[in-house]
């Protein structure tokens, strides 16, 4: 069964990939494109351009906050309610990845699912704690100082692990997860791999 009444559609460049479905709505999509610029932009300008740093911080509380509402009222693959079943999988996942077995989900696979709860629990941390360092009541506490500068600096060797994933995952799978971020759209079917899976898809 489709989601959302979206129609398979065929592949015209490689005969072995039978049909594409769309899979990642545009506002999660935009979401997350936005997120990692201003991520970016966070992490390179403080002390340099604080104007800047704040606006960027700003920002991303919003996007936090738009990702919690829209993970209770998306669509269906940006939704959290998988989070659990999926979150239980992943050592079994990962374990599997290690040979190169990955299974075939529309949605985010276990692995993917838990680096997506952890990132946006750190930014989470890092972003109210940045908002509350210009605050009179938290300005110049050493707590809040430090719980920013720390979530500040695990966010890169974070980005680095999940960029990494994604290449892997990629190469096994041999569909471009990074261009499904942009299209929307994932490979149905190959016949090389495993049927994809649909159950409990978030």
């Amino acid at each position: 069964m489709l989601m959302h009444g979206t129609a398979p559609k065929a592949s015209l460049t490689d005969p072995d990939a039978a049909e594409t479905v769309q899979v990642w709505d545009l506002p999660l999509r935009l979401w997350h494109w936005l997120l990692a610029v201003l991520v970016l932009i966070a992490w390179v300008t403080p002390n340099i351009y604080d104007g800047l740093h704040r606006t960027a911080g700003y920002a991303i509380l919003g996007l936090l906050a738009f990702r919690l509402i829209w993970g209770v009222i998306g669509t269906r693959h940006s939704r959290f309610r998988s989070l659990p079943a999926r979150l239980r999988a992943t050592p079994a996942y990962v374990w599997n990845l290690r040979r190169g077995k990955t299974g075939r989900y529309l949605g985010l696979n276990p692995a993917g699912t838990a680096m997506q709860l952890v990132l946006l629990l750190v930014l989470i941390v890092s972003a109210v704690t940045g908002a509350m360092q210009v605050t009179v009541r938290f300005f110049g506490v050493w707590w809040v100082e430090d719980t920013h500068e720390l979530t500040s600096y695990l966010l890169i060797p974070m980005v680095v692990l999940h960029v990494a994933g994604v290449v892997l995952v990629s190469r096994l799978q041999r569909e471009n997860l990074a261009r499904a971020m942009l299209t929307g759209r994932k490979l149905l079917r190959r016949t090389s791999q495993p049927a994809v899976r649909r159950e409990a898809d978030s």
